[in-house]
């Protein structure tokens, strides 16, 4: 299991960008295998998938985000970052990093989530 810290986050104006980024523990190498990925809960709601990428780099969106948010992996570095733009209230939750391991049965790795308000 992998140690993941996140970054960025806080609060936004209705229709700006915002930026968050995901530290993993351990080696390059072992964080090139993990897929990476941002999940997002709001209050009152389930968690669902922001976006999501690989281990090969191909990317994975939920349906609300599509064409506005951008998730791209520095494996050098072992971090995930999410490019957030023309965000709308609905876009306030906390978001939550996700390590995803290249084995099934092994336990995926979260975050503490940082919250991210979209103020009208």
């Amino acid at each position: 299991q992998v140690h993941l810290v996140e970054s960025g986050g806080g609060l936004v104006q209705s229709g700006g960008s915002l930026a968050l980024s995901c530290a993993a523990s351990g080696s390059a190498a072992m964080f090139s295998v993990y897929g990476m990925g941002w999940y997002r809960q709001a209050p009152g709601k389930e968690r669902e998938l922001v976006a999501k990428t690989s281990s090969d780099g191909r990317r994975q969106y939920g349906d609300s985000v599509k064409g506005r948010f951008t998730i791209t992996r520095d494996n050098a570095n072992h971090t995930v970052h999410l490019h957030m733009t023309s965000l709308p209230p609905e876009d306030t939750a906390v978001y939550y990093c996700n390590a995803e391991p290249p084995i099934a049965t092994m336990i995926h790795s979260w975050g503490r989530g940082p919250p991210v308000t979209v103020s009208y």
